[in-house]
């Protein structure tokens, strides 16, 4: 069977995209389910999510893994559409052997799984920031990112009191990643008594955003904040930015700290600000992982493999914390976990099912991100 349809990982990277006999991993397993984008725009970013989760399953097994057992991550593909995720996770609910779940980074393809996972009644580990993912009563959704609640309060708050800017223009992904962040940041904007100048929203994969360039400059604001979901878009858009002349400062979500987001946009994203959940500078812990990234993938750790491995790190300390397999058992040690110091940070889980409750401000430095503060709320 094709790997960019179904393989397992037991600790170990990922196998090149060739054809393969997927083997049934042995009965001593504890297997974790996990949708990911093998195919699609975000192939490449998936990448990421892989090397996060093979680091992450190489530490819990060789110290023992999970119950006595080593842990299994298996794999599908959710090709980087809703459809895709909605067929990936609805495979591994009818395989009938994992214990809990993990999601996408994309909040758009979290909310579009939503149902099914509420119907699995199983834990599912996400890293889409969408506000309402955990807010909408589905009691199985635990985030290993903090939602843009955070994100939009800290740049609002950056932008306003740190950069002395009143003239906002939003711009945002239609989709439920970039509509949750854009809404959030026009409250928290609001709350501190600016109204944007410009809310302009563009669809993902859009190939050419000189419409929305053009609004921005006829907006005339004096600083610029997005949530835009991709990668590419962002690069993009940053080009574009550039060759019709904005200069103003920008200070976008955290995909314009990806580094894939840097290696396509280049020179376009010097200077801008960013609002991510991720820095190697953010703490001992994320600098330890940033090293051991670099130096296993020869590649700059970022937020796309963060939450993967703090997630897997996570539902192998409540299963052992739970001593049992059960479900409710397991979510129940989720939700007691406080204090943990992962990679994006200390641990606290609230009601709601979200871990984290902070942010890092950053500024590309002609190609660096150089890290300002980090700023956590208490819920």
């Amino acid at each position: 069977m094709s790997l960019t349809r179904r393989t397992a990982l037991v600790g170990t990277a990922l196998a090149a995209a060739t054809p393969l006999r997927f083997a049934r991993a042995a009965e001593a397993t504890i297997k974790i389910g996990g949708i990911v984008p093998l195919t699609g725009p975000a192939a490449e970013t998936g990448k990421f999510m892989h090397n996060g989760a093979t680091m992450a399953l190489e530490e819990i097994n060789a110290k023992g893994g999970v119950l006595g057992k080593k842990l299994e991550w298996v794999v599908e593909d959710d090709a980087t559409t809703n459809p895709g995720a909605v067929l990936g996770f609805s495979r591994l609910v009818s395989r009938g052997d994992c214990v809990a779940y993990t999601g996408s980074i994309r909040s758009t393809q979290v909310n579009a799984i939503s149902p099914d996972v509420e119907k699995a009644g199983k834990p599912v580990i996400i890293g889409g920031t969408d506000p309402a993912l955990t807010h909408s009563g589905n009691p199985w959704f635990f985030r290993t990112r903090p939602n843009d609640n955070y994100s939009s309060k800290v740049m609002a708050n950056f932008g306003i009191d740190t950069l002395k800017k009143k003239k906002w223009a939003v711009v945002y992904a239609t989709d439920a990643f970039g509509t949750g962040g854009m809404k959030a940041l026009v409250d928290n904007l609001g709350k501190l008594g600016v109204k944007p100048v410009l809310v302009q929203g563009a669809a993902d994969q859009t190939a050419d955003f000189t419409p929305v360039v053009l609004a921005v400059k006829q907006a005339n604001p004096d600083i610029l904040a997005s949530y835009v979901t991709f990668e590419n878009d962002v690069a993009i858009f940053a080009r574009q930015l550039r060759q019709l002349g904005v200069t103003i400062p920008w200070v976008g979500s955290a995909s314009v700290t990806n580094t894939a987001t840097g290696q396509l946009a280049g020179p376009a994203m010097w200077g801008v600000y960013g609002v991510t959940d991720f820095d190697k500078k953010a703490s001992p812990e994320a600098a330890a992982y940033y090293t051991a990234y670099e130096k296993r993938f020869h590649l700059a750790a970022d937020n796309q493999s963060a939450w993967i491995y703090d997630g897997l790190h996570i539902l192998a300390m409540a299963i052992n914390e739970a001593k049992s397999t059960d479900a409710q058992k397991i979510r129940a040690a989720i939700m007691a976990i406080k204090g943990y110091k992962g990679t994006e940070g200390t641990y606290n889980f609230d009601q709601n099912g979200d871990g984290l409750h902070g942010y890092n401000i950053v500024q590309n430095k002609k190609g660096t991100w150089a890290f300002d503060k980090r700023i956590d709320f208490a819920s």
